[in-house]
């Protein structure tokens, strides 16, 4: 399989939106539990810098595959150095390995990106995304129990981080 990462560009957008939406079912990635429209992710889009905060889609064999967002922790200054990541596959490519290679490449690109701290925030639930971080390195910085409810279920939020 042939990996490209490249900085996103608007016209991937409307992808990188369906990869997010096609996560949403499962209760396991993420708090939203309706689709989101490509339009509503457009400021969202725009925080992203390639010197700072990238957006990066994942290609394979010229297919976009899956996308990475880097995002400003807590929106302070003294806050820099700290950026949560998030890492979405397309259905057809989890479990396959890239998850691997894409955290690998993300720590490998803190330095140039002046990020000191990454984190990732995580459904207690979510072991295959729990069990990737921590086999990386990352240790749980924080546990916030109860916080989301997904169908009537309580959910827990891991807040876990890495020194890189």
């Amino acid at each position: 399989m042939n990996i490209h990462v490249r900085d996103a560009a608007l016209n991937d957008l409307p992808v990188i939106v369906d990869i997010y939406n096609s996560t949403i079912p499962s209760r396991l990635v993420t708090a939203d539990i309706e689709p989101v429209t490509v339009e509503s992710r457009l400021g969202w889009f725009h925080e992203h810098s390639p010197d700072r905060r990238p957006l990066w889609v994942i290609e394979c064999d010229g297919l976009i595959t899956g996308w990475v967002s880097f995002q400003s922790f807590y929106g302070r200054p003294a806050y820099e150095a700290t950026a949560e990541v998030s890492i979405y596959f397309h259905q057809n490519f989890r479990g396959k390995g890239m998850g691997k290679f894409m955290l690998e490449k993300v720590m490998d690109s803190c330095p140039e990106l002046k990020i000191k701290n990454l984190l990732a925030f995580i459904f207690g639930h979510n072991e295959p995304s729990l069990r990737l971080f921590y086999r990386h390195g990352f240790e749980k910085w924080g546990h916030l129990p109860n916080v989301a409810e997904l169908d009537g279920i309580e959910r827990d939020l891991l807040i876990l981080g890495k020194k890189v």
